[in-house]
């Protein structure tokens, strides 16, 4: 961050610099460290493709971030043209065909096919992809009114089972949901309410990932623990900055 940029620059270099952060990490760990960092990381690559549909709508999209050998399929992504290319990419790539080429279910499957990257790789983080994915699950159902189709469906499905995929209210979904998922919903009863999930998401994900810090031994957890604390620090920052530019 440097003197005289805009609240979007800062905030930009605020997650840029949680990237090279874990890039360093993961230089320091074994390979299966350094594949569970990989994974964890795919979020920016998610982000960068989020920009490159940006670019094909006429937006104006923010930089790319570097991913460095954190990259899953970024270098062949980056050159598509359309949604059309961004999807048959991502169809031969470990991310998996998103079901379609509009933007939303490119959108829709990379969020799924993440959290079921997170769920087998990252065993520890499971009730964090599943509670991602059941808020995922109730914005898109519920507050926004769209049904999922197609390969988006299928991958919920194995996410958090076929019952909670078409409940009618927050409520039937919790109870729907797997218990490793519905701990995120358990307080909320109207979708106008979600951002209080996505507040409890994030508290449980820096709350787990502090005290997996304060373990010993040579196991994951510490990585595990530092990747959460310093997304939760860099997600609190870029909160701080929204606050000045506001005032």
């Amino acid at each position: 961050m440097r003197r005289g940029q805009t609240l979007a620059e800062a905030q930009w270099a605020v997650l840029a610099t949680l990237l090279w952060h874990l890039r360093v990490l993961a230089g320091w760990l074994p390979r299966e460290g350094g594949q569970m960092i990989r994974v964890l990381a795919r979020w920016f690559e998610l982000a960068n493709v989020d920009e490159l549909i940006c670019r094909f709508t006429g937006g104006e999209a923010e930089p790319e971030f570097v991913l460095g050998s954190l990259g899953t399929e970024w270098q062949r992504l980056r050159l598509c043209g359309s949604p059309a290319e961004v999807r048959a990419a991502l169809a031969t790539s470990p991310w998996g065909d998103p079901g379609g080429a509009s933007p939303r279910e490119i959108q829709l499957g990379m969020r799924l096919a993440w959290a079921e990257g997170v769920v087998e790789t990252v065993p520890r983080a499971r009730p964090w992809a599943l509670g991602a994915t059941a808020l995922l699950l109730a914005r898109t159902h519920l507050a926004e009114g769209a049904r999922l189709a197609g390969r988006a469906r299928g991958r919920c499905r194995v996410l958090v089972g076929d019952g909670a995929l078409d409940a009618p209210s927050i409520r039937e979904m919790a109870e729907r949901l797997p218990r490793a998922a519905r701990w995120v919903l358990q307080e909320i009863e109207d979708p106008r309410e979600l951002s209080r999930g996505e507040e409890c998401w994030w508290q449980r994900v820096e709350d787990e990932g502090r005290d997996l810090l304060t373990g010993a031994g040579f196991t994951a957890s510490p990585v595990l623990g530092s990747v959460a604390v310093l997304a939760a620090d860099a997600r609190r920052v870029r909160a701080a900055l929204e606050l000045a530019a506001r005032s």
